[in-house]
């Protein structure tokens, strides 16, 4: 039969091949989705890609379990959150194959610092990758690198750094108070956690951070001294910040977190969720009203992946003990380097 195009084009323009174009459309649309937990999400790669550096094995058993941590967070976004995030943990610090990094909106870096930093020696990659608007997470140790050029790209990144002999990192229980409307408090309304929350920050001058997560530490509080300095001393009393963000003129954004030091902390379920929340607001994805949601974690999966050490210790669930331990004796002030 022939048709001319004449006939073609006017049902075309017509009310039913209108109506049929628009079917097409919306079929296509459809097919190139797939299920995900009961959401319909766009393909794998559509996904928001997260990498997550965990650092290499360190500290005694329990403390800086960076690729155990690494995995129950991971595991809570991919497999729990129900949102469209795509998270890639590497182990033992910088990744041996880099593509891992190909199409990456975020990094997280959970490890050692200073000398042992995974940034080290990676810097020129970073810089390239920041500069396209990647987003930097940094917890823990990984916030703590040298004053000078270190500590100034760091106040780049991500708006501030733990320096040495500033800076203090004593263990203590922390009644935290949250930023009420940023994203990376939803859902988080307050808790409890004795951590070795560092304080005392070097920012960038002048701040171009946010405070998100901020504490009172006092002496009774503080149930371990480690590095203690003038500007520790100081802040006793004072309202300090363990968490903080900023929003980078290259369009990309930077999150310092000072707590991480014990693996426990991640079955607190607010603890965790903060750090949730944080990661998907580093990549740019939407962090939900009431925050990201995981499964409670159980003493069984804190014994999970743990890094072997020379003396293993089973770590328990987090207890009212942990927040009620006794005050340490003050200490004469002490870091690493002082005369």
């Amino acid at each position: 039969m022939n048709i001319s195009p004449n006939r073609i084009l006017r049902f075309l323009l017509g009310p039913r091949g209108v109506a049929l174009v628009a079917a097409l459309a919306i079929i296509g649309a459809v097919s190139s989705l797939v299920s995900c937990g009961g959401k319909v999400f766009a393909d794998e790669s559509s996904k928001a890609r997260i990498v997550f550096i965990a650092g290499k094995k360190s500290h005694p058993s329990g403390q800086h379990e960076f690729n155990a941590g690494a995995i129950l967070l991971a595991r809570a976004l991919n497999e729990q959150s129900g949102l469209p995030v795509d998270v890639k943990v590497v182990h033992d610090g910088w990744p041996k194959d880099e593509s891992v990094f190909e199409g990456a909106r975020a990094i997280v870096i959970y490890s050692d610092g200073n000398a042992s930093h995974p940034a080290n020696g990676n810097e020129k990659k970073i810089e390239a990758m920041l500069a396209k608007g990647v987003g930097l997470l940094c917890m823990h140790y990984a916030v703590e690198v040298p004053k000078g050029e270190q500590g100034d790209r760091f106040r780049k990144w991500i708006g501030g750094y733990y320096e040495g002999g500033f800076s203090t990192n004593p263990h203590w229980t922390a009644e935290v108070e949250l930023k009420k409307g940023h994203p990376i408090s939803r859902g988080v309304p307050t808790f409890r956690a004795n951590d070795e929350w560092y304080y005392q920050m070097r920012f960038a001058d002048p701040k171009t951070s946010e405070d998100i997560v901020t504490g009172v530490p006092t002496r009774e509080k503080i149930n371990r001294y480690i590095h203690w300095t003038p500007e520790g001393e100081k802040g006793l009393g004072k309202r300090q910040t363990m968490m903080w963000a900023v929003e980078r003129p290259d369009g990309g954004r930077g999150v310092g977190f000072t707590g991480g030091h014990w693996h426990r902390n991640w079955a607190i379920d607010d603890f965790r969720k903060l750090a949730l929340n944080a990661i998907l607001w580093t990549a740019k994805v939407e962090v939900p009203e009431g925050g990201v949601k995981s499964e409670p974690v159980t003493e069984a999966q804190l014994n999970e992946n743990l890094d072997p050490k020379d003396k293993m210790e089973h770590v328990a669930l987090p207890s009212e003990a942990d927040l009620t331990q006794p005050a340490a004796e003050p200490v004469e002030f002490r870091w690493p380097g002082k005369k």
